[in-house]
């Protein structure tokens, strides 16, 4: 099942108590804890700048597209026969399934048909042209070229409210060194899939993998929502998977005693005890079904926290003079997960891209209130409606 996008208020005062992981020194147990075959040095300590304007220390992680130990894929079915990766439906019919010839006959008798009368899936590379299909299964080829940039704060401080994380949200770093994001651009708002693996992970069309699940937990997600798949990494739902960007750390759906994590907040936090940290900490928890990461974040994160030296993406900043030869799609799992058409229909209605998603998640995404979501934008309904792109073809 989907948990719900939107939050419910947080006793903030509360967490102000918890104490504080820190990133001591290089060397410290918290530093030692990333995989040193995915860094492509050292982890270093810099002086920041955190979103609400405080100079801080943080930690800065410099890794590779992707570990090189880490096998990925599959993600499309090259036919109805074969089976690909996973993929969370947000329509009718709602839930997580495998990306196989049952899922994809049943999105065709919803009218979102990916394959040909032989069988075959319509597959694009977005890094490489747009979809001549009108719905497709994304399979993104990688730049082995590309390093990547993240900065997470040493001391988290909370935020006064927390930060929701909506489509394609930055969320933090795992330990094995993919940066982790949250949910994918919607088949609904797009016509195409951008397919995961077993494991919840994915190449962005600048060329480097990323996780939209907690990939070392995930086998209890597909427990929960009685999916037929295996990742292939070793899963302990007492385990720590990463960092958020605020500096909290991420855990499995268990506490460190193997049992279930009690008075969780809205973001799938709490203080306790780790196996991991000397003192009790706040630390995030996955949930038990897809997607099985925080849907929120209640630390200030460091501001310019995510770079790439991709050509295109989210994060780019490709070094000068670098011959831009990978394409740049507006949407299907394009940089900001903004799908075609309403980057221009959240300028119309005098908003940011980032705001209008924001919204419109959080009032029924697909199944759009539309009287609810112009209240919150401060607009009129039919402008809000006059302003948004139609669905995809059908």
């Amino acid at each position: 099942m989907r948990r719900p996008k939107f939050l419910f208020p947080i006793a903030v005062a509360t967490l102000l108590a918890a104490p504080t992981l820190s990133f001591a020194h290089e060397g410290s147990p918290e530093t030692d804890l990333f995989d040193k075959n995915a860094l492509s040095q050292p982890v270093e300590f810099v002086e920041c700048t955190l979103e609400n304007g405080d100079t801080a220390q943080c930690a800065r992680t410099t890794t590779r597209y992707k570990p090189a130990n880490l096998d990925i894929g599959p993600f499309c079915p090259a036919t109805l026969e074969d089976a690909g990766g996973i993929w969370e439906w947000d329509g009718e019919v709602a839930g997580l399934y495998r990306v196989d010839g049952d899922f994809l006959k049943m999105l065709a008798g919803l009218g979102y048909k990916m394959y040909d009368d032989d069988g075959t899936v319509f597959t694009s590379d977005i890094s490489k042209a747009e979809p001549t299909q009108d719905h497709t299964c994304i399979s993104v080829s990688p730049d082995e070229s590309v390093v990547i940039t993240t900065l997470i704060p040493v001391s988290p401080v909370m935020a006064d409210t927390p930060t929701s994380l909506g489509v394609v949200g930055k969320v933090g770093m795992a330990l094995n060194g993919v940066p982790i994001f949250s949910d994918a651009p919607s088949v609904l708002h797009t016509g195409h899939m951008p397919a995961l693996d077993t494991c919840g992970g994915h190449i962005d069309p600048g060329g480097w993998y990323h996780w939209h699940a907690t990939s070392t937990d995930i086998q209890t997600a597909f427990k929960t929502e009685d999916v037929d798949a295996v990742c292939a990494l070793p899963q302990d739902a007492g385990a720590q998977f990463g960092f958020a960007f605020d500096g909290f750390p991420i855990y499995g759906s268990l506490d460190s005693d193997h049992q279930p994590p009690t008075n969780l907040d809205a973001c799938n936090g709490h203080i306790g005890m780790t196996k991991d940290f000397d003192a009790p900490i706040y630390h995030y928890h996955a949930s038990t079904d897809f997607p099985n990461l925080p849907p929120c974040l209640v630390g200030v994160q460091a501001q310019d926290n995510f770079a790439t030296t991709a050509q295109v993406g989210i994060g780019a900043h490709p070094p000068e003079g670098t011959d831009i030869t990978r394409n740049d799609p507006p949407g299907g799992g394009g940089p900001r997960g903004m799908p075609p058409g309403f980057d221009s229909a959240a300028e119309t209605l005098g908003v940011t891209g980032e705001k209008l998603m924001q919204v419109l998640q959080a009032n029924g995404g697909p199944r759009l209130d539309f009287a609810k979501a112009a209240t919150d934008l401060g607009v009129t309904e039919q402008a809000l409606r006059d302003a948004l792109p139609p669905p995809p073809n059908r």
